[in-house]
């Protein structure tokens, strides 16, 4: 399979955070946008440039800042005096693959100038729609410890995210891997292993994955579950059940089946949900996350 050889090509530079990989290549095949959530130092940048690569694709990387404007990220009208007219001048969102690094610094009408980019793959310049390039897709980052200077990306921001990953430090076996290629410091070729046709081929594939109907209920009875648990202000909006089947479809087609068995759909439950569930105060003063609430509600249903 294709993805696999692009996972052999990113594992040239990148050690360890299989999680992020795979996660990446879902969203490429069910066409979602991606949030990555670490420390600085973990790669998210690096990863991201390198599957452009592997792609060949269009890559454009926004570093985000608070002084940033909308139009820095989505164009803007520009006035020609030698014609005496205006015309667009695209910004960087007119692309395959958008990097939007530390999201969380931009103000939050920066961060609205993307929802509609990320939902309806288009912008509004003017008076004026136009199309995105196919595919599109936003992969995010943002730094989870400072709070100088960030901004909380607002809710209907974060449920345009099909998934949300969390990275942590690599184990002292990867790392001692890093070092080492450190140490060598030597320039790795990384070569294209498909194109946008391909990307367009296998998420037709994705689509044409067999999930039956009661593993379709099974994610129905999930989602409505962080609808009344007692620790959650807010459940999963119906875009979470949509994503939640598309990226169960892709997990599975990753593993060369053309059907979902349950166990695909545990593997994305909570990198699908865990950002579109908002904790109760009394759930926060308790340290209670996400993903324990999910992991709750996941040991209480049975599976089909």
């Amino acid at each position: 399979m294709i993805f696999q050889d692009i996972k052999k090509e990113i594992s040239k530079i990148i050690v360890g955070q299989q999680e992020m990989i795979e996660s990446i290549l879902i969203a490429l095949l069910a066409q979602g946008h991606l949030l990555l959530e670490g420390l600085p130092g973990l790669a998210k940048t690096t990863t991201v440039n390198i599957l452009a690569k592997t792609l060949g694709i269009d890559f454009k990387r926004v570093q985000f800042t608070p002084d940033l404007l909308p139009s820095d990220i989505i164009g803007a009208q520009i006035y020609d005096m030698s014609k005496n007219s205006f015309y667009i001048k695209q910004g960087p969102v007119f692309t395959n693959l958008l990097l939007a690094d530390e999201i969380n610094r931009a103000p939050a009408k920066v961060q609205s100038a993307l929802l509609e980019a990320m939902q309806e793959r288009q912008v509004t310049i003017a008076e004026s729609c136009y199309k995105l390039p196919t595919p599109f897709i936003v992969m995010a980052t943002q730094n989870p410890i400072e709070q100088e200077g960030t901004y909380s990306l607002p809710e209907a921001q974060l449920d345009r995210f099909m998934m949300k990953i969390l990275l942590d430090y690599p184990d002292i076996n990867d790392e001692f891997e890093i070092l080492n290629r450190a140490e060598k410091n030597f320039d790795i070729e990384i070569k294209q292993v498909a194109d946008a046709k391909t990307i367009e081929n296998a998420k037709n594939e994705v689509e044409n994955v067999h999930i039956d109907d009661e593993l379709k209920r099974y994610i129905l009875h999930i989602v409505f579950s962080t609808r009344k648990h007692q620790n959650l202000m807010y459940g999963s909006s119906p875009r979470g059940s949509i994503d939640l089947l598309k990226t169960s479809k892709a997990k599975a087609y990753l593993k060369g089946k053309d059907f979902v068995t349950p166990k695909d759909i545990l593997e994305v439950v909570k990198p699908t949900l865990r950002h579109r569930v908002i904790l109760t105060y009394e759930a926060r003063a308790k340290n209670i996350t996400p993903d324990y609430i999910l992991d709750e509600i996941i040991k209480e249903l049975p599976i089909p």
